[in-house]
């Protein structure tokens, strides 16, 4: 159903039209709006399209307390808006010190919105990025939404070899048959390619160095489709890309941390390694957080902030006490414990400072509440 048409009716209600206003104006950072749960994508759309309509078409990020409630807010807002509109920000299934690489799916969908925010993506901007707290919470390498993916366009001329080295390049791994995201094969002039946010892999095949037809298959037996592709663009299956910068880090702290021989000595040498994200700190130079990737001035919107404040502490505790027990023990042998700290979880309070900081709105959107008094608290209600 969509219901694109009942926005900019739902956008007279006297309540609404006030919020409209502060947040047209800007000149309202602060501002909690009692709003039941089923309304509060109605809510974040009407302010969107009004946004939009007085030529500021700056994104809204919504941020709920779970990823469920990510994926149902994004379904609903679909409704309202469209689909193009809207974008899910994933998070991580691991956490950040763990030795453990999130999905490759989860990172070709995040790359695909840093991608659409900075302008450097095949779509436009989204009006609202929705993300669980835990997405938000957590720092990510700088810049990876300017990273180039791999594209692959029927006509155009790629050499093979350049082709497999620019895929390795992105964190794809080299197999005898595909079967998993963020594999490829090659067999005399078809490569075979599964990128992370496509259903299907795609046969690539060639006519000498030339793209001649691009065809989905399907992973059971191999077999191509009906569905050809005219383009593929095939996003980094890793938020660490092993460049020379990187490759050169790592060969530099293999003495002095022995403990880590393994993942450095391969990563060293261009190879992806299960796990390599939690040694971001050590070898990348800038970190970021996602409200660093928005538009100055942008706007956040929280949905019950009771909860995201509850699941933000334990976030941060959980990864505080990982942190200490995992690598503190690894660490042994090593000249020095190396310093993970910086890749934690913020706190949700440093990440709220800093958005307003940089001149962003952070709203929330909650219940009713009481005090001990049973006294209304004040806010405005909708």
């Amino acid at each position: 159903m969509r219901l694109a048409g009942l926005v900019s009716l739902l956008s007279r209600e006297p309540v609404l039209t006030r919020a409209i206003r502060d947040g047209l104006t800007g000149h309202v950072n602060a501002l909690d709006l009692t709003a039941a749960a089923p309304s509060r994508p109605a809510v974040a759309a009407a302010l969107a399209d009004a946004f939009e309509g007085s030529g500021r078409g700056l994104p809204i990020l919504m941020v709920t307390s779970t990823f469920r409630q990510a994926e149902e807010v994004t379904a609903t807002l679909e409704s309202w808006l469209g689909p193009d509109e809207v974008c899910y920000y994933p998070s991580w299934e691991t956490l950040p010190h763990e030795r453990l690489s999130p999905r490759s799916d989860t990172v070709g969908r995040r790359l695909e919105v840093l991608r659409r925010l900075l302008g450097t993506g095949d779509q436009a901007a989204p009006k609202i990025v929705v993300a669980p707290v835990r997405a938000v919470l957590q720092p990510q390498v700088a810049g990876l939404g300017r990273i180039a993916p791999v594209v692959i366009r029927v006509g155009a001329e790629y050499d093979l070899s350049t082709l497999s080295q620019d895929l390795v390049d992105a964190a794809y791994v080299r197999v005898d048959m595909v079967e998993r995201r963020g594999e490829f094969a090659v067999r005399g002039g078809i490569v075979d390619i599964f990128p992370p946010v496509l259903d299907h892999p795609v046969r690539v095949d060639f006519f000498g160095d030339e793209i001649e037809e691009i065809r989905s298959f399907e992973v059971a037996d191999q077999r191509s489709t009906d569905e050809s592709h005219d383009v593929v663009t095939a996003a980094p299956c890793r938020e660490l890309i092993l460049t020379d910068r990187v490759r050169a880090r790592a060969r530099a702290l293999l003495p002095h941390h022995p403990e880590l021989a393994d993942m450095l000595e391969r990563i060293g040498q261009g190879q992806a390694v299960e796990g390599m994200e939690a040694l971001i700190p050590a070898l990348v130079d800038d970190i970021e957080l996602l409200v660093d990737v928005l538009p100055a001035e942008s706007m956040v919107l929280a949905c019950d902030p009771e909860l995201i404040r509850t699941r933000a502490a334990e976030l941060v505790r959980t990864s505080e006490e990982f942190l200490n027990a995992g690598w503190a023990a690894a660490a042994a042998g090593g000249d020095a414990p190396i310093d993970l700290a910086s890749s934690g979880y913020r706190s949700l309070a440093e990440v709220r400072h800093h958005a307003l900081d940089r001149g962003m709105s952070w709203w929330s959107l909650s219940f009713v509440q009481y005090g001990c008094a049973g006294q209304r608290k004040r806010r405005r209600r909708g």
